[in-house]
């Protein structure tokens, strides 16, 4: 199952690398560039939220208790999320490019990444269901 995670992973990466290589991921839009702003600004509370836990290049739940403050209270995956933002801001800043094909393969990676991990933290924390109920994966309030 790690295999999947990481093969999510390679996704992501490999969408923000076409997107930066056809320089699709930066606009000179302000709102787009507000928008990009608040997604760093949302990874950066998470980030400081979950505390000094490592990054695992496969998904899997770290030590310690399961984080539900912050910016987890609204949404489960918010450093996902902010990625998926950032990345979708970008792409509709630059179109009509054919950023379309990349910027699925970041939202395809971040998929599989967020699917398997939540089976991780269903076995690794029996509160996580409960928690589940009560937010949203990606977009607060809606999905």
């Amino acid at each position: 199952m790690k295999a999947i995670s990481i093969l999510g992973f390679l996704l992501m990466i490999a969408g923000i690398l076409g997107l930066i290589a056809t320089h699709s991921l930066f606009s000179t839009n302000p709102a787009v560039i507000a928008f990009q702003a608040a997604a760093v600004a949302l990874i950066i509370w998470a980030r400081i939220t979950f505390g000094r836990r490592s990054f695992h290049f496969a998904a899997d739940p770290t030590k310690g208790r399961l984080v539900t403050s912050g910016p987890y209270a609204l949404i489960r995956h918010p450093i996902y999320a902010a990625v998926c933002y950032f990345v979708v801001a970008g792409a509709l800043g630059n179109l009509p490019k054919a950023t379309c094909g990349i910027t699925f393969l970041v939202l395809f990676g971040t998929a599989i990444r967020i699917i398997h991990e939540e089976r991780l933290l269903l076995q690794q924390y029996p509160e996580y269901a409960e928690y589940a109920k009560s937010t949203k994966r990606v977009v607060p309030f809606v999905f």
